[in-house]
């Protein structure tokens, strides 16, 4: 089983699943999304905000590829360039942290661990640009969950610590220090586990798409 973890273009982004494709939850304030989804404009307007985070501040997403099947993707960018992160009662995020607004594995790829390498492949590429931390909001819902937030479970799972505690919408940090040095302690022993025919993961608290 081979992986690669490729930046987010405007090549490349017909590769997100279909849902996520079309989804504007985070990239359009409410208002604006209701009306992009009325005329059908969401994946035009998701096109537009992608490439109006790359033109001005550069990478903003990592796809990685299963023996070249796209099989999840994240997204990043910085509070200013998303609208929805206002919205939240725990809003806002640091001013020295980047957003981390969606990271999905397809269910079919579930439980190998892809969710944590997507998780490195974002700390890896902010901490080569300066960047000292990342935050998200997370959902704390295990009954209703919102399939546009990342659970919170994963989140902690992964090394992101609680900074603001909700009961639904808690916003967690990741001080990208810390990343590094998990990825110094964790990446070669992930590499061999990852490169078996039988893997295993996160487990459950993986993020997964939902029918919407």
């Amino acid at each position: 089983m081979s992986r690669r973890v490729v930046g987010v273009t405007l090549d490349n982004l017909e590769h997100l699943p279909k849902r996520c494709r079309k989804c504007v939850f985070w990239e359009l304030a409410p208002h604006l999304k209701e009306q992009a989804e009325e005329y059908g404009q969401t994946d035009f307007e998701k096109e537009a905000w992608i490439s109006s985070v790359l033109l001005e501040w550069g990478s903003c997403g990592r796809v990685i590829y299963v023996d070249g099947v796209p099989a999840g993707y994240a997204l990043y960018a910085p509070p200013s360039a998303v609208p929805r992160a206002v919205a939240f009662p725990t809003a806002p995020v640091s001013a020295d942290a980047v957003l981390l607004t969606s990271l999905h594995v397809l269910p079919e790829f579930a439980g190998g661990g892809l969710g944590r390498v997507l998780v490195q492949a974002v700390a890896k590429d902010l901490t080569k640009r300066g960047v000292k931390a990342v935050e998200a909001f997370g959902d704390g819902s295990i009954d209703e969950p919102n399939g546009c937030v990342i659970p919170a479970n994963f989140l902690l799972s992964v090394g992101f610590k609680t900074v603001r505690p909700h009961p639904r919408w808690p916003r967690l940090r990741l001080e990208l220090r810390t990343a590094l040095s998990w990825k110094e302690d964790v990446e070669a022993a992930l590499e061999r586990l990852l490169g078996t025919v039988t893997i295993t993961g996160v487990g459950s608290s993986e993020p997964t798409l939902r029918p919407a």
